[in-house]
C-alpha cells in the first residue's frame, strides 16, 4: 500500500509540474495582456477569442494553490498576472460585479453577472490572498461576497438565484451554457458558491460568512441531494420545484468530497457527520458511471437510460479526489483501486504526453473529442486541483 501511494504521489507531482508548465509557457497573451482566450486541440492559439471570467478566476486559484505546494516564484508570478488582469479588466468597479466575458483586447463583451463566475473569482481571490497577503484581493473577495448576498440570495425560500444584468436587474437567460436548463436555482452554482465562501472563510473569519456557509450546506442537503438514488438533483425554479435532468457523474463525485471539505472548514460537527455519509453515498453511486477501462462516463439520461458516451477530462480528475476521499474515510482499499485504475486510464487516453495538458476527452471508441486544450471552460482547475489534493492527502497519510 505505501508503495502504491508513493508512486501515485510521484506521478501526480510530475503531472502537476507539467500542467503548470503548459499554462505558463503557452497561455500568456503577450499581445493583449492576461491570458489567451482559446488554444484548440491542435495547440493552435486563437488570439482573437473572447476571454472568460471563469477561465481567469480558475487560473488565479490554480497557480495560487500550487504555489503553496511548490514554493516556485514563477507560479506566484502567474497568479499575480491573473489577479492583476481580473482586477483591471473583469472587475466591474461601477456596479460591483464581474463581467462574464471580454473581447480579446480586454474590453467588456458580455457584462451579465453570472453568480457562478463571481463565486470563482471569490475562490481565486481568497487563495491568492493566502499566498500574497495582497489586501486588494481580500477586499474584492469580500465585496463580491456581499454583492451575491445582496442580490442573489433568496431570503424567503433560501438558496441563490443564477444570474443578473450588469445593473443587477433580472435577466431572461440564466444558463451557464447551452446544455443547461434555464432555471433560477442550480446545483452547480450552489456547489461553487459554498466552495468559494468556505475558501474565503479560511482567510476571513467572519461570523456572518460562517452562518451563510452553514445555511448553504443545509440547503444543498435538503434540495440537491437525492436521498433515494444518491445522485444530485440539478435544476429547480425559485420555489424549489425540480426540473428533472440528466445524472451528472462528474458533479456527483465532485460534490462527494468538496461538500465535506466545506463542512470541515465550517467546523460544524453535525454537518461534518452528515456530509461524511453523503460523501460515501455519492461515491458509491458514481460506480454506475465507471466503464470497464476505469474511465468515468460523462452523463446519463435516466428517462431513456441513454448514456452520453463520452469521457471528459474533468470527471476523471474529480473521480480521483472523490474516491481517494472515500478511501481515507473508510480505509476500504476498493476505493483506492478505482483511483489507481482511473489514473491509468487518464494517462493512456486523456493526457497529451507530447505537448502537455489534458485533452478534452475521448468518445466511446477512444477517438479524440476535438475541443479546446485551453479555453472558456477548459482550465487548469480540475486536473491541477486533483494533483494538489491527492499529493497533500498522501502526505497526511504518511504523517499519521
Amino acid at each position: 500500500m505505501p508503495l502504491q501511494l508513493k508512486q501515485l504521489q510521484s506521478e501526480l507531482t510530475t503531472e502537476l509540474d507539467g500542467i503548470l508548465e503548459y499554462w505558463s509557457k503557452f497561455t500568456i497573451d503577450t499581445i493583449n495582456g492576461g491570458f489567451i482566450g482559446q488554444i484548440d486541440h491542435n495547440d493552435i492559439a486563437h488570439h482573437q477569442s473572447e476571454k472568460g471570467s471563469v477561465l481567469n478566476a480558475r487560473i488565479l486559484w490554480t497557480f495560487s494553490s500550487a504555489y503553496k505546494l511548490t514554493n516556485e516564484e514563477e507560479h506566484k508570478k502567474i497568479a499575480k498576472r491573473a489577479f492583476d488582469y481580473i482586477i483591471s479588466h473583469f472587475y466591474d468597479t461601477e456596479f460591483g460585479g464581474i463581467f462574464w466575458s471580454l473581447h480579446n483586447d480586454g474590453t467588456p463583451k458580455d457584462t451579465k453577472n453570472q453568480i457562478y463566475a463571481i463565486a470563482f473569482v471569490i475562490y481565486g481571490m481568497a487563495e491568492y490572498y493566502a499566498i500574497s497577503k495582497e489586501e486588494k484581493a481580500l477586499e474584492v473577495a469580500i465585496n463580491l461576497y456581499k454583492k451575491i448576498q445582496e442580490h442573489s440570495y433568496d431570503p424567503i425560500k433560501k438558496g441563490h438565484l443564477e444570474a443578473f444584468t450588469r445593473h443587477w436587474q433580472n435577466i431572461d437567460d440564466l444558463r451557464l451554457s447551452d446544455k443547461d436548463a434555464n432555471e433560477k436555482k442550480t446545483m452547480n452554482t450552489h456547489l461553487h458558491i459554498v466552495e468559494a465562501y468556505a475558501n474565503l472563510y479560511t482567510v476571513w473569519k467572519e461570523e456572518t460568512l460562517l452562518n451563510d456557509i452553514v445555511e448553504l450546506l443545509e440547503v444543498i442537503a435538503a434540495h440537491f441531494i437525492n436521498e433515494e438514488t444518491g445522485h444530485l438533483k440539478l435544476f429547480f425554479d425559485e420555489n424549489w420545484i425540480e426540473n428533472p435532468d440528466v445524472i451528472s457523474y462528474g458533479h456527483d463525485i465532485e460534490a462527494a468530497w468538496l461538500l465535506l471539505q466545506c463542512a470541515e472548514i465550517s467546523g460544524n460537527e453535525k454537518l461534518i457527520a452528515r456530509y461524511k455519509k453523503h460523501a460515501i453515498q455519492l461515491t458509491d453511486v458514481t460506480y454506475e458511471g465507471i466503464d470497464i477501462d476505469g474511465g468515468l462516463w460523462y452523463e446519463l439520461d435516466p428517462n431513456n437510460n441513454e448514456l452520453i458516451a463520452e469521457k471528459h477530462w474533468w470527471p476523471q480528475a474529480e473521480l480521483m479526489i472523490g474516491f481517494f476521499n472515500s478511501f481515507q474515510l473508510t480505509g476500504d482499499k476498493a476505493y483506492l483501486d478505482v483511483v489507481l485504475k482511473n489514473w491509468e486510464f487518464t494517462k493512456k487516453y486523456i493526457l497529451d504526453c507530447k505537448n502537455g495538458e489534458w485533452y478534452w476527452g475521448v468518445n466511446a471508441d477512444y477517438s479524440l473529442i476535438e475541443k479546446d486544450k485551453a479555453g472558456f471552460w477548459k482550465c487548469p482547475y480540475h486536473n491541477g486541483r486533483a494533483c494538489i489534493e491527492i499529493i497533500n492527502r498522501i502526505k497526511t497519510i504518511k504523517n499519521e
